[in-house]
């Protein structure tokens, strides 16, 4: 039964068209998550008066759900599908944002605020959607969209403008790239501030790179990054003048910024105020904790005591927990993965005849693995925290639904991308044709005779 089984995922292996690099990197990513997953849950269990077998239980469908969206973009045989889709990235992203920002509440959709902060949707009463994780993709393909239609000229709403007496302004390049591209990543990290200062910058940073995969010139790039860093300054400025009761989200990421967990400490011991300083540092000290337990080979499946401190160790703290429980080993096959993404990715890239689906590869690339590093750099201290979960292994639905699909638009441009190679190859014509055969022969003849 185990051989007809494995002779029967070598022949899907085999039919598979995609980059199978690709498609096992998330398959191991989806195996990682329910592993992982399944040992630690033991607080949210708790909170949620539930077990970790009926979350586990849970992950599972997730999972499968996930899979299913995988296949299902990757069946997508023509990139003319995810340039519609990409049209309306913009569009989607910054409406979810607004009703966020302005703390609706209208029946089928409500504002949820979570840990001082609204960061979710939630739909007819039982869908929550984490509105910044659907931007981060759904951006990514407005900006390639964007990037490529300038490229092409193809603004056409811009260009019927531009023939007007009061837009002519409409016709030039630095408009176009201005109001198609700059302008809509400016408002959508504005509108992520608010929630979330570690995201907003996150999200700036991919889309802005993602800008200079597609073409657009270095020093416009060095410019939005120059805007992106003002907008923050300002969102400063109006968290000082409004105070901590409107803006505490931002306050508090500020105050991450050059904490020492172990100075604050030492510095409480033994005043009224050390129970509070304990609460506020346990996470990145028990973090700290798990990792240097870990060692190489870890304590184990399921051995992990950390859990049982760390509230959000099933999601920020990911990365710390499976070097407890796996050792340094496990960290390092974990890293492996998000390599291989990253070199099958610039591959595949490399390969797109198009600047849409090359811009598209790149972006959703540098989302996962830019993700994942600044994931593991918080976990082992060296920066603060983010709050930026690990891609397709933390917990989070919305956050597995979002990279699930990311895989799947991969997967399907790298099948259209290795079938355009094959084409071109089995294209090309010998590497000399006869009559350069014949023109050497008669070359040589020449030279014989003088």
């Amino acid at each position: 039964m185990a051989r007809k089984g494995q002779n029967a995922f070598v022949s899907l292996m085999g039919s598979f068209e995609g980059d199978k690099v690709v498609l096992m990197t998330a398959l191991l990513l989806i195996v990682a998550s329910i592993l992982a997953l399944s040992s630690s849950t033991s607080l949210l269990a708790v909170q949620e008066h539930t077990t970790r077998g009926a979350i586990m239980s849970e992950q599972i469908k997730v999972a499968i759900a996930g899979i299913v969206l995988i296949f299902l973009c990757y069946q997508v045989k023509n990139v003319k599908w995810f340039r519609a889709i990409a049209q309306l990235g913009f569009l989607l992203s910054f409406s979810l944002l607004v009703l966020l920002n302005l703390h609706l509440n209208l029946g089928f959709v409500k504002a949820l605020y979570i840990n001082h902060a609204y960061r979710s949707l939630l739909f007819f009463g039982h869908i929550p959607v984490h509105v910044f994780e659907f931007s981060k993709l759904f951006m990514i393909l407005y900006i390639s969209w964007a990037v490529d239609t300038y490229k092409k000229d193809g603004f056409g709403f811009a260009n019927a403008l531009s023939k007007t007496k009061w837009f002519k302004f409409m016709g030039t390049d630095l408009a176009k790239k201005a109001i198609y591209i700059y302008i809509p990543i400016l408002l959508v990290c504005a509108l992520v501030v608010p929630g979330s200062m570690s995201s907003a910058m996150f999200i700036g940073l991919v889309l802005a790179a993602t800008t200079l995969v597609g073409g657009i010139q270095v020093k416009e790039f060095f410019w939005l990054l120059l805007a992106g860093v003002i907008l923050l300054s300002g969102a400063i400025v109006v968290h000082k003048m409004l105070g901590e009761k409107d803006t505490s989200h931002i306050g508090s990421a500020l105050d991450r910024i050059g904490r020492n967990p172990e100075k604050e400490l030492a510095e409480a011991k033994g005043t009224a105020d050390f129970q509070d300083v304990v609460d506020r540092v346990r996470q990145p000290i028990s973090a700290k904790i798990a990792v240097k337990e870990g060692k190489f080979f870890g304590k184990g499946a399921g051995k992990s005591t950390q859990k049982y401190v760390v509230p959000v160790m099933f999601e920020d703290y990911m990365f710390a927990f499976i070097i407890e429980e796996y050792g340094l080993f496990g960290a390092i096959l974990v890293m492996i993965l998000y390599c291989s993404l990253v070199q099958r990715g610039s591959l595949i890239a490399r390969n797109c005849n198009d600047v849409f689906s090359k811009t598209v590869v790149a972006g959703l690339v540098m989302l996962i693995s830019g993700q994942a590093v600044l994931h593991m750099i918080v976990n082992v201290d060296l920066g603060p925290l983010t709050g930026q979960s690990l891609p397709m292994i933390s917990h989070g639905t919305t956050s597995f639904v979002i990279f699930s699909l990311a895989f799947g638009v991969i997967l399907s441009i790298s099948r259209m991308a290795r079938k355009k190679v094959a084409r071109d190859i089995s294209a090309e014509p010998p590497i000399i044709q006869h009559d350069e055969v014949y023109e050497g022969l008669s070359d040589l003849e020449e030279m014989e005779n003088e």
